[in-house]
């Protein structure tokens, strides 16, 4: 069933680290299994955000021996970082198996991006200018107290509650996707691709890396290459409105822009609120009205229907 919300303030930074948690964990019914958030924060000068993981949840039960490759990937990352010439101006261990560093890089993010995941059991959750993705195991209060995320400022985010319906329940199938290795584009969609696989491997022809088995990862590959492309964010929904079959409501979001996309049966639902300061959609009215106190109208998209917010 899954459950998906986005919001984006158009008069400047708030916490939307706060109010994604409530929006998700108001939407806790649709997926118990993962929450997860892509925040988008005031990007720094020439830095980036790195957050990536050395192990999944689950794998820290397992005893001695885990901790120890934890500990040894982990240097591994310092190492080829450190090789690369890549500044980490800060750390922070935000578990004992994912991390946030900022970094100064002015170099092939590809290249850096597969360096660090060529390690065993690591990988990239984002690498962005204003993107900050975290996805976890347990509900969005659980995930956004583990990693600190109530105090987040920034102008816009989208986040996913997750029931597990064809892959596996871990932070790898959990959503949002980062669209790698591609600069601040992330996604979160609820719904099933019926040509996920001939689709995939048209983009895996192309060089493009997946690493998940979950169809939702398509459209964060799919958006970000139309967009390197020359593709206007708007340009690239409408066309996938016509070229992904299935059902599904999605939204994608950027550095700047916030958009959504509807097929055309619209049987996946999303409801939208809108004023001159805020947009917020959600798969229901209850997620909006977590962060609206007081009376709203709502509205439904139609078939189709293709939607895009400025920042």
């Amino acid at each position: 069933m899954c459950g998906i919300a986005g919001l984006i303030h158009r008069d400047g930074a708030a916490n939307i680290g706060r109010e994604m948690t409530d929006m998700l964990q108001a939407l806790k019914h649709r997926g118990p299994d993962s929450t997860g958030f892509a925040l988008y924060g005031e990007p720094g000068r020439n830095e980036f955000v790195m957050r990536f993981k050395v192990a999944e949840q689950e794998d820290m039960d397992k005893g001695f021996e885990i901790h120890d490759a934890v500990k040894q990937r982990r240097a591994t990352v310092e190492e080829r970082l450190k090789n690369l010439g890549v500044n980490v101006i800060d750390r922070e261990d935000a578990t004992e198996y994912a991390y946030r560093y900022r970094i100064q890089h002015d170099g092939d993010m590809k290249k850096l991006a597969d360096f660090i995941e060529d390690i065993e059991g690591t990988e990239i959750m984002s690498m962005g200018n204003a993107l900050e993705l975290v996805k976890d195991l347990g509900d969005a209060t659980v995930v956004s107290e583990q990693y600190g995320l109530g105090k987040f400022r920034g102008t816009h985010g989208i986040g996913h509650t997750r029931m597990a319906t064809e892959s596996d329940v871990d932070i790898r199938s959990a959503h949002p996707y980062w669209a790698y290795p591609y600069n601040d584009i992330a996604v979160v969609h609820n719904g099933q691709i019926t040509n996920y696989w001939m689709m995939r491997r048209e983009f895996e022809r192309r060089g493009h890396r997946f690493m998940s088995s979950c169809d939702s990862e398509l459209l964060a590959v799919y958006t970000a290459y139309n967009l390197d492309q020359g593709a206007s964010l708007e340009d690239s929904l409408k066309q996938s409105v016509e070229e992904i079959d299935g059902v599904f409501s999605y939204l994608v979001a950027t550095k700047d822009e916030l958009g959504l996309a509807k097929d055309c049966m619209a049987a996946k639902p999303m409801v939208l609120y809108e004023t001159d300061d805020l947009v917020a959609m959600a798969s229901e009215e209850m997620s909006i009205r977590a962060i609206v106190p007081h009376e709203i109208d709502t509205w439904d998209p139609y078939n189709s229907e293709v939607r895009v917010w400025q920042a």
